[in-house]
């Protein structure tokens, strides 16, 4: 567990009453000490500062820091653990900052997004970014992320959508952060632990790395929590489940199916099913937009969310729409970050936060569309119907 406080400067009391002339030197003498420090080193230490607005110091973000947010490769530079993670504790003390001051917690949220995002639309995940992207969910992992930084935190998260939705639990067998393009690459049945539909030469983050004998973790869910605090966070993440609702469905078969998988046949000679891990994945997918709303209901139960219909106003404030799914079978694998960002099919209709009526809205318009066969659009939304009163009620707080 790492250690995300501040160091504090104290000074001794003197015994004696201080002349008012020798105070003015003493406070001239730190002055310009402070002022050559600064010079040293360049502002690449965070200042902690007194702010009017809180009892609490707070920390000023170094311009060097602030830099970044306008330089995505140096970011990605800065924010990349390595490997190996030996770095990871560099990225850590970068970016955990207990209480910033003025702007500064909306700049690390621009930082994080400008370091993990892909450089345009249509361009995959470099190997530096998905590690980027791993680091800076390990980094929130323990920490709050601080206040202004929640929606760039979100946005690494929707940038990452598949990567995320795949994580069920830290895994010691996962041996690296990250991985390449060929490392994530489907085997000769068309299967791959890191998703359906992958673009081709793009990188993706492994949030189930763990290093061992190392507290490092990065956990996906455990931060999606931390981020649903923030109505413009919570719209990002919505937004982005949503998207990917629609664009996991149009690549379907019929019978809802991955094309791409052909799984063989069972040690009696009968065909294995062609659609478990479509179910799986679906199912995942319903738990993120489940816990969600879960998350949302603890803070209006716990005080955190003073006013719920404030709050819901904003998160429909922040959302850019609703997302349907294409009448036709698609074949395209678009890179993950051009999933979330997917053009709205129109405006919003009914309860944003009826989770599962926006999951079977779409459902039942593609099934319609596609045709679907009637017990396979029943099972599909059935699993959908169970996992999301699961990921809502069932899933221990």
């Amino acid at each position: 567990m790492h250690d995300g406080g501040t160091e504090e400067n104290t000074t001794s009391t003197e015994e004696r009453p201080e002349r008012p002339l020798a105070r003015l030197r003493r406070h001239w003498l730190l002055t310009s000490a402070v002022a050559l420090a600064l010079l040293t080193t360049a502002t690449a230490v965070p200042i902690v500062l007194a702010d009017s607005g809180d009892d609490a110091p707070c920390q000023e973000i170094p311009a060097s820091t602030r830099a970044l947010a306008k330089d995505p490769a140096a970011a990605t530079r800065a924010l990349d653990p390595g490997d190996n993670l030996s770095r990871y504790d560099a990225v850590r003390a970068l970016l955990i900052h207990e209480n910033p001051c003025g702007d500064g917690g909306e700049v690390l949220g621009q930082v994080v997004d400008a370091a993990t995002r892909a450089t345009a639309e249509g361009k995959p995940h470099t190997l530096a970014q998905a590690r980027a992207a791993y680091a800076v969910v390990a980094a929130f992992d323990d920490d709050a992320v601080p206040g202004g930084a929640a929606p760039g935190v979100a946005r690494v998260l929707a940038e990452y959508v598949v990567d995320a939705n795949r994580f069920l639990s830290p895994d010691r067998d996962a041996y690296s952060p990250a991985v390449d393009a060929a490392g994530a690459a489907p085997d000769d049945t068309g299967w791959t632990t890191y998703g359906r539909f992958l673009a081709p030469h793009e990188a993706h983050a492994d949030f189930e790395h763990t290093e061992p004998y190392s507290d490092v973790r990065a956990d996906p869910e455990g931060l999606v929590g931390e981020l649903a605090k923030d109505p413009e966070a919570f719209a990002i993440l919505y937004d982005a489940e949503r998207a990917y609702f629609a664009h996991y469905l149009e690549r379907l078969t019929r019978e809802g199916a991955d094309p791409d998988y052909h799984p063989g046949k069972e040690k009696d000679g009968s065909p294995k099913s062609a659609t478990t891990w479509a179910d799986i994945d679906l199912e995942h997918l319903t738990d993120r937009i489940g816990s969600l709303m879960k998350h949302r209901a603890r803070y209006v139960r716990d005080g955190t969310i003073p006013d719920l219909a404030a709050f819901d106003r904003a998160v429909r404030q922040h959302t850019r729409g609703a997302y349907r799914a294409a009448p036709r079978q698609v074949s395209s694998r678009p890179v993950m970050g051009d999933i979330a960002e997917r053009p709205v099919s129109g405006p919003l209709s009914g309860d944003l936060t009826d989770g599962r009526h926006q999951l079977f809205t779409v459902l039942d318009a593609w099934a319609k569309a596609r045709k679907v066969p009637t017990q396979r659009a029943a099972q599909l939304r059935q699993f959908i119907d169970d996992r999301y009163v699961r990921a809502l009620w069932l899933t221990s707080y």
